[in-house]
């Protein structure tokens, strides 16, 4: 996990969820956070989201991330850098590290171990967050994808939510 940076703005769930739903972005919550929203204990300080990445979407998804004011997060410039978020520019990547003014922001359009938002969305937890619907990545899919990531962090992840899982 990446130290938190004086500069960056804390995660501010409210916020970014606000602004995917005013721009009504299609996408699916996964990663630590959706796992948290079932139960999973450890906190996080970043949202990672897999937006559909059908051109509609991407432009609803790039009017949302102008609200938030997202950059392009790397450790050495915290801060972010500039870039240009229109549609265009999100399809040409799978993955985007972003920072916002509601803080890091993470858009995998294929997480690893899936083939993207067709591949979670039907299977997702929908949950009322901020007034708000939001799918969430099924605990099950979460493992898959930390599964396949195989970095340190996601193979302890994995202990825990399959024993959360035995524990239903």
């Amino acid at each position: 996990m990446s130290e938190i940076k004086a500069n960056v703005a804390p995660l501010d769930p409210k916020r970014i969820f606000s602004a995917l739903a005013k721009h009504d972005v299609q996408f699916v919550l996964i990663g630590a956070l959706a796992a948290r929203l079932q139960g999973f204990p450890r906190a996080t300080y970043d949202a990672d989201i897999t937006p559909a990445k059908d051109t509609d979407n991407l432009r609803r998804l790039a009017a949302a991330l102008r609200d938030l004011e997202a950059r392009i997060y790397t450790e050495q410039v915290p801060e972010g850098l500039a870039f240009d978020c229109s549609a265009p520019m999100l399809a040409r990547a799978d993955i985007w590290n972003l920072i916002t003014t509601a803080g890091r922001l993470d858009l995998a359009f294929q997480p690893s171990g899936t083939t993207g938002f067709a591949d979670l969305a039907p299977q997702a937890v929908r949950f009322e967050v901020y007034g708000h619907p939001l799918l969430a990545a099924r605990l099950e899919d979460i493992i898959r994808s930390k599964e396949a990531a195989g970095r340190p962090q996601d193979r302890q992840d994995v202990e825990v939510i399959k024993e959360m899982l035995k524990r239903r």
